[in-house]
């Protein structure tokens, strides 16, 4: 069971008016191991993996609001020794989890048995409003290559509340056996919506042959049982969507509905309700509406002064974390907009929520969505689960058509979306209450960076010159955002750092201005002055990189056949611009050529050149115009990027005209 933030507050708001002590369900003897498991060295089925599980339990009582766990690992290599280091992850808070009963030892190869008694120590992960997760941290002892790890755990939920298991039975490593056991209570559930008889649901996405069992135990106790083996661990693949939305789960849930359209139609309707009364109808958000936009203003005017004042207020979700007596203050237990106002601080969906307010209260049609952050999860409209919603944004209708925002993301682009929110299911709200939709994508003009190096080259190989980036649309928004988390310092270096990454070893970078860091309506823009060898020397040639911006990238999908879907998160488009001046005796002998590639209407790079006597200027643009790829399209992307990986490994080559002038000095003199 994963105990995450959001499981707790749904578990928070069902209590269960229960008595009665703990039970255990963890193993309570260890598993004596078999021969052939102390002398393993390697599993078939992944070579060269690092570590394998033998076995793995996991077993939910919810009369006691405990889960057991028991874990058994096999080292096989140096790197599976890093397994040793453990982290159990729980929440602390109002209501929060309690990890005890740690226990564990490390058995070698030869059988000599190390028992675990270290002392675990509590590791901050995350600090958030009211609930902190943190980890149980400790090391296995005596850890080397061919041990066998074995450690059991149970974590506890505090004053008997319960929170429906998340099996994830697929993780980094090959499993070859695992059991999970989930005996729901026989109780009544107390909730947000309502009090529930104990009816269950799940949804499982399981390998072949897999299937979760329900049975009766005792007549009248409820369990359901999943046994596998010979779990693969998720595909890992660069540019991949989420690694948890794509493994082997299951996923249960108290509910009174009997399927999935039938949920999200109450459930909506009732979110939306919640939503509406956050909102509410306030004098005191119409009278500031009134001051920031007039009667005359054109509806798209009117949003966006009103999205540029949301702006201004302090979004806690980026800077610091309010203190309890802050968040508990008695005028804000009952939140509404108007307190978000007047305090004029909030986290992301409050923000959000109050731009909708003021959008209403302008006398525009504006509603709240609840979006899948793509970073984290990939939507499911068959999970059953509000708990998908990981954010809000706004809907606004303007000239008839309506338009997206993203209020709660700070320096998003007004009539923009943040790429985790764009081609992302949710819920939203309508005039008829709630109902499943999709966020569009954003164009490839929206997200732009262009790349400029003006540089003088002496005939060493030693470039010197200006270098300027600007950034518009999500590569722009990381960045102010990032500024926002830390500060001026820490910034301006990752700037050069970024800047370093791209050029040639040794080059050295100095960063003299970065512009509009602030302003969100503006290109973000940095300007640099580089010095450092560019080229390399062959005798009489020198060889240059065709874009200096692409010197060190590596080449992307080399891999013949590919498991899951390209996620490259944005459409975006990119422009190089290098000019090179060229000393005295420094002449061009070649260059790459123009060229023009495309894969149907999904991307495009176009090469082009221009040459003067002195000099040499390279143009690039590559633009993606869809950023995410199935299995289907993998073919055709994977061709697109060989041949533009190809482009930019070519090389400007000039030409020493010392080398004649030398071949002319060994000439007899008067010849």
């Amino acid at each position: 069971m994963r105990w995450n933030r959001k499981r707790l507050l749904i578990a928070a708001a069902g209590v269960l008016g229960l008595a009665g002590g703990t039970s255990s369900l963890g193993a309570q003897e260890w598993t004596a191991p078999t021969a052939e498991e102390l002398s393993m060295t390697s599993i078939p089925q992944v070579p060269g993996a690092p570590a394998a599980i033998l076995y793995r339990e996991e077993k939910t009582e919810d009369d006691t609001s405990t889960t057991s766990y028991y874990v058994r690992l096999k080292v096989l290599t140096d790197r599976g020794k890093d397994y040793a280091n453990v982290e159990l992850p729980y929440y602390a808070g109002r209501v929060g989890t309690i990890v005890a009963a740690i226990d564990g030892r490390t058995i070698h190869p030869d059988g000599t048995i190390v028992p675990f008694t270290g002392k675990p120590y509590d590791k901050l992960i995350e600090r958030s409003t009211g609930v902190h997760m943190k980890a149980k941290v400790f090391t296995m002892p005596s850890v080397e290559v061919g041990s066998i790890l074995e450690y059991r755990y149970k974590l506890h939920l505090e004053r008997h509340y319960v929170g429906e298991p998340e099996w994830y039975i697929q993780g980094d490593l090959y499993v070859r056996k695992a059991r999970y056991v989930w005996r729901p209570t026989n109780q009544y559930v107390v909730t947000g919506r309502g009090t529930l008889n104990g009816r269950v649901a799940w949804t499982p996405i399981l390998p072949p042959g897999a299937e979760v069992k329900q049975m009766q135990k005792g007549g009248e106790q409820l369990e359901f049982d999943l046994d596998v083996h010979d779990v693969p661990p998720v595909p890992v693949e660069d540019d991949m969507p989420p690694a948890q939305s794509l493994s082997y789960q299951v996923l249960f849930y108290y509910t009174p509905y009997g399927s999935a359209s039938e949920y999200w139609a109450n459930e909506g309707k009732e979110w939306s309700k919640d939503i509406d009364k956050f909102i509410g109808s306030s004098g005191a958000v119409k009278d500031y509406v009134r001051t920031v936009v007039a009667d005359s203003d054109t509806d798209d005017v009117k949003a966006r002064k009103l999205y540029a004042a949301v702006m201004t207020l302090d979004n806690e979700s980026f800077s610091r974390v309010r203190s309890a007596a802050e968040i508990d203050d008695p005028g804000f237990r009952e939140l509404r907009t108007e307190d978000i106002l007047k305090r004029k601080w909030g986290n992301k969906g409050q923000l959000t929520g109050l731009f909708v307010a003021m959008a209403r209260a302008a006398g525009l049609k504006a509603y709240v969505m609840g979006v899948a952050d793509r970073d984290k999860r990939i939507w499911n409209p068959n999970v059953t689960s509000l708990r998908q919603l990981d954010d809000w944004i706004a809907i606004v209708e303007i000239g008839g058509k309506e338009v997206y925002f993203d209020p709660g993301e700070r320096y998003c682009e007004a009539e923009h979306l943040a790429w985790k929110h764009t081609l992302a299911g949710g819920l939203r709200q309508t005039d008829k209450g709630a109902a499943l939709a999709a966020t569009p994508g954003e164009s490839y003009k929206s997200t732009k960076v262009l790349r400029i190096a003006d540089l003088k080259l002496d005939d060493q190989g030693v470039a010197s010159g200006s270098v300027s980036i600007s950034f518009t649309g999500d590569p722009a928004l990381a960045w102010r955002q990032k500024a926002l988390q830390s500060d001026e310092t820490t910034v301006n270096e990752d700037l050069v750092k970024d800047l370093q990454t791209m050029l040639p070893s040794g080059v050295e970078v100095k960063l003299t201005q970065v512009a509009n860091l602030a302003d969100y309506d503006k290109p973000l823009k940095a300007v640099y002055e580089i010095r450092g060898a560019v080229g390399s020397s062959t005798g009489k040639r020198l060889l240059l990189p065709a874009d200096l911006f692409e010197a060190n990238t590596k080449p992307k999908f080399l891999e013949a056949k590919r498991e899951t879907p390209v996620d490259l998160h944005y459409s975006r488009q990119v422009q190089d611009v290098m000019r090179v001046t060229l000393p005295d005796g420094l002449t061009i002998e070649s260059t790459p050529g123009d060229d023009k590639q495309s894969f149907a209407n999904k991307a495009l790079f176009e090469v082009k050149e221009k040459r003067a006597p002195a000099s040499v200027t390279s143009y690039r643009t590559v633009m993606l115009a869809m950023p995410i790829f199935l299995s289907d399209d993998y073919d055709g992307l994977r061709t697109f990027y060989n041949k533009l990986d190809a482009k930019d490994q070519e090389t400007i080559v000039l030409t020493r005209a010392q080398a004649n002038a030398g071949g002319d000095a060994a000439k007899k003199p008067g010849s």
